[in-house]
């Protein structure tokens, strides 16, 4: 029993020392579901910081693993910050990677890469749309998400100039979800729970379950 705890802590040790030093947020990489920090409030920004250091980096971070992911919304819990700020984005048409079909259909809209902070979101309409969504804190899935159609998003840029948006469609999708992920919320509490899905079930069949996952970005 004592040799088998020995051989356990001695395991631990050797983990930790290979593995280094644990970073710290903001992170290069997207955090995922189970981490506690996705489950709280973020905390408002203070105004009179937003030309120091600690938020220079997070802005830094959120722009690299944006243009590294591709994604289309980030917000600061996602790579470990507690505030109320998110990135958003879209490409246009020409360079969206999908159907210019679908691109029309979701009332898609280029949307050149901007900060939030300190959001604040009003509801215009109250029309609700299904639509599939992925989250780059559950990568992998995917699942239909019902959405108001419009929305007035307030708040200000990182530096400290007030702005509002009025955002429809798919924009307005992006917006209510990283608007729950500052409010502690996950895209899985408002899906329809039978869609939910592995985006890469068919190439897991096709390649007989040898398909390998990364947390990293790209580069």
């Amino acid at each position: 029993m004592l040799k088998n705890l020995k051989l356990r802590l001695f395991k631990i040790r050797y983990q930790n020392w290979w593995l280094g030093k644990a970073p710290t947020p903001p992170y290069k990489h997207v955090v995922q579901i189970g981490d506690p920090i996705l489950r709280s409030a973020a905390k408002p920004v203070d105004p009179s910081t937003l030309k120091r250091g600690p938020m220079i980096k997070l802005f830094n971070r959120l722009y690299y693993l944006m243009t590294v992911t591709k994604a289309a919304g980030l917000a600061a819990p996602q790579i470990g910050v507690s505030l109320r700020v998110f990135a958003i984005q879209c490409p246009d048409v020409t360079k969206f990677n999908g159907s210019p079909v679908l691109y029309e259909r979701r009332g898609m809209e280029h949307i050149p890469f901007q900060i939030w902070v300190n959001p604040k979101m009003k509801i215009l309409e109250y029309d609700r749309i299904d639509d599939e969504e992925c989250c780059e804190s559950m990568r992998g899935f995917s699942a239909e998400i019902p959405r108001f159609k419009r929305i007035l998003l307030s708040g200000t840029d990182q530096d400290g100039i007030e702005k509002s948006w009025e955002a429809k469609d798919w924009s307005a999708r992006i917006v209510q979800h990283e608007m729950d992920h500052l409010d502690g919320k996950f895209f899985t509490d408002s899906m329809n729970p039978k869609s939910l899905a592995c985006v890469n079930w068919d190439a897991i069949n096709h390649h007989r379950g040898r398909i390998y996952t990364t947390y990293m970005p790209d580069r």
